[in-house]
């Protein structure tokens, strides 16, 4: 009867302990984005499931581990908003493996994504021809982001997370020295301060991390 009691408390601390990361780190945990969000998922996974059968490891021991495991996820967290060259090597970046057409083989290489898997990709967005495509994003996640030449109305991501996206700006036929005017123009300092910017039908939305709407 001990065992049993000892195996529900170490249940009841590993669900305690999941959803307070649920909510330390929004619901990434739930609906991975990014290579590191999954990663996290497993390792959490793998803590719980090890130690809940585990009879050498007290109900305490457990809890430390877990409040080591949280504190890490938080840090990790928290560095990745204040430095933008963290969340780059923690979670990497958009990946442009097509532009106007042209497939960049070299950076698909260096992606691990092969030309089947590239036209698997493509294929099942109901794509079939590369020069049809203005541009072909591989996210974080893994997901291709295909944006085609009849995408007339879509609004493109010139800025996220403070982060300009050069490709975009290309795009749209525009440069660096264009954009950092525009969101001055707005009233922001720099691109640093825009939480995301958006080109539409020749305009500029923007949208600060106070939450201000340009």
């Amino acid at each position: 009867m001990v065992v049993y009691s000892t195996l529900f408390i170490k249940l009841a601390v590993g669900i305690l302990f999941l959803v307070v990361q649920i909510n330390i780190m929004g619901k990434t945990n739930l609906a991975p984005i990014s290579v590191m969000d999954q990663v996290q998922n497993y390792v959490l996974g793998g803590i719980i499931g090890g130690v809940i059968y585990n009879k050498d490891i007290s109900v305490l021991d457990f809890i430390v581990v877990m409040l080591i495991w949280t504190l890490l996820v938080l840090v990790l967290k928290v560095a990745k908003e204040q430095f933008s060259s963290v969340k780059k090597l923690v979670d990497g970046k958009p990946l442009t493996l097509i532009f106007r057409g042209k497939v960049d083989v070299a950076l698909c290489m260096r992606s691990g994504i092969s030309a089947s898997d590239l036209m698997l990709k493509l294929r099942s967005q109901g794509i079939y021809e590369t020069s049809s495509i203005k541009k072909a994003v591989l996210e974080q996640s893994g997901q291709l982001t295909v944006v085609s030449y009849e995408d007339e109305n879509l609004k493109l991501p010139v800025i996220t997370d403070g982060q300009v996206d050069e490709a975009v700006l290309e795009t749209i036929g525009h440069d660096e020295d264009w954009l950092d005017q525009q969101v001055k123009d707005k009233g922001f300092k720099g691109t640093n301060d825009v939480f995301l910017a958006q080109y539409d039908d020749q305009k500029l939305s923007l949208i600060g991390y106070a939450g201000r709407h340009r």
